[in-house]
């Protein structure tokens, strides 16, 4: 998520108010929600133009919501501050999102500064609608820590965004794929292997191999499921509970899992969950996988497009925009060209979130942010790109029949069928003569073999191959 144009109420407006934190006073803008954690923050990591997304943030939120509640149920906690804290999370609009959270992705490694700038900004809003002091860390942040909200808000933000938006969309492309698979399940064509000629391959099972891919990336991403559901939530600063009721953590997951319409728990050992981010990790490698066949569908389409001439041109992907600023009539394959540079940027991402999660020093990680944004933006432009390349490249392109039917009956690979018959010494003979000559194997296998011509087209039959097995049988 980029920050707005204004990059935090400092620039748009010319008051301000003093806030006090135990470092001192400092000026914070009149109509920010949050105090002077953030704003020190805000101060100290003008590094990017990237804030936390708003998915990350609205789970970090329901935390809080969550946590408001659990403290109230454990009589902890009043019932009016309890309430407020509850309110003042349901009251936050998306322009809150867009302008209350200025902190910068690259700033302390445990997002306190991001957890604070949420407990800033729902205890004033609680306090402006009671009345009643309501503090940042008393009240909004009882019972927990930045160090075990963040890695639960990092779960709770990949699991919904896997759920919600990442396997739907695989599942629509699969749907996608395997309609177009049956529909051209009877169109034979030119297999290849090294990009050179192999043997008869329908499309319906070229495409099918695409769904397949994709269909096993659903399944890995769904077997992580269990582990991201496990929450650090409860353990506080490094996994012991400190300051924590010691049912807040059941608690804790029953009501968020509730709120969320999720299935949550904690940690199976919240020293883990705190220390390190492998479950983090491993949700990107899958990710990584996706890309990587989303990569080579991408580029199989974008082979098969070539042309129309000089290229593959074996089909013609959608016309969506002009693809040239010089060339008139010049169209590209955009959307795969897209999809390919989602595939990079989520490869990338995933390089990033190993390195980060190699930083869990003694009890905490301490590049949790970055984890938290490249994860989520890997997770959402997968979604995405995957949606698009169902819709608008694989739902709707077309073939060229006569070109794959010429390039067949020219190959002469065709001969492979051969090999039981008359051996590898000698088909290899009239493939070479057939591709010297430029004719068809079937027209220089009848002159090179005792075979005759009848038993050949049966022999040689591309759909016949295409179906596997000893054709001679």
């Amino acid at each position: 998520m980029r920050k707005p144009p204004l990059d935090n109420p400092t620039e748009s407006a010319g008051a301000f108010r003093v806030e006090k934190d135990s470092l001192g006073e400092i000026r914070v803008p009149e109509d920010a929600l949050y105090g002077a954690q953030t704003q020190r923050a805000v101060d100290n990591f003008p590094v990017s133009d990237h804030v936390l997304p708003a998915s990350f943030l609205r789970a970090v939120v329901a935390i809080k919501r969550a946590a408001a509640e659990t403290n109230q149920t454990l009589g902890i906690l009043d019932e009016e501050r309890a309430r407020a804290i509850i309110q003042a999370c349901d009251n936050l609009t998306d322009a809150h999102y867009q302008r209350q959270f200025p902190v910068d992705v690259f700033q302390t490694g445990s997002g306190t500064s991001t957890n604070m700038n949420v407990n800033e900004v729902l205890a004033r809003l609680a306090s402006e609608e009671t009345g009643v002091e309501i503090g940042a860390n008393d009240h909004v942040n009882m019972c927990q820590s930045s160090n075990d909200v963040i890695p639960t808000a990092i779960h709770l933000s990949a699991l919904l965004a896997i759920q919600n938006q990442l396997l739907p969309a695989l599942v629509h492309l699969c749907e996608v794929s395997d309609e177009k698979a049956d529909n051209l399940a009877s169109v034979v064509k030119t297999g290849r292997t090294h990009l050179m000629d192999a043997v008869p391959i329908t499309l319906g099972q070229e495409i099918s191999a695409w769904s397949a891919q994709i269909k096993l990336c659903r399944s890995r991403l769904e077997d992580v499921l269990p582990r991201l559901e496990q929450l650090a939530q409860g353990g506080t600063a490094v996994g012991s509970g400190l300051n924590a009721h010691e049912q807040f953590a059941e608690v804790f997951a029953r009501k968020l899992g509730a709120a969320c319409g999720i299935s949550v728990r904690p940690a199976d050992n919240a020293f883990a969950a705190i220390a390190s981010q492998d479950t983090a990790v491993e949700v990107s490698g899958h990710l990584k996988t996706l890309a990587v066949a989303l990569m080579k569908i991408a580029n199989d389409l974008r082979w098969m497009n070539s042309g129309p001439l000089a290229g593959i041109g074996e089909i013609a992907l959608p016309a969506l925009q002009p693809g040239s600023s010089i060339m008139p009539g010049k169209v590209n394959p955009v959307i795969a060209e897209s999809v390919a540079m989602v595939a990079a940027k989520v490869m990338g991402n995933d390089t990033t979130i190993a390195v980060a999660g190699q930083s869990g020093n003694f009890q905490l990680n301490v590049m949790l942010p970055l984890i938290a944004f490249s994860l989520l933006e890997s997770i959402q432009l997968s979604a995405n790109a995957s949606r698009i390349l169902a819709d608008k490249a694989i739902s709707d392109f077309t073939v060229n029949a006569t070109r794959m039917q010429d390039a067949l009956a020219r190959n002469p690979i065709l001969v492979t069928a051969l090999n039981p018959v008359i051996g590898y010494a000698k088909a290899a003979e009239i493939a070479k003569a057939a591709y010297r000559a430029g004719r068809p194997v079937l027209d220089v296998a009848e002159e090179m073999t005792d075979l005759d011509r009848q038993t050949l087209e049966k022999l040689l039959d591309p759909a016949r191959l295409s179906a596997g097995g000893i054709v001679g049988d």
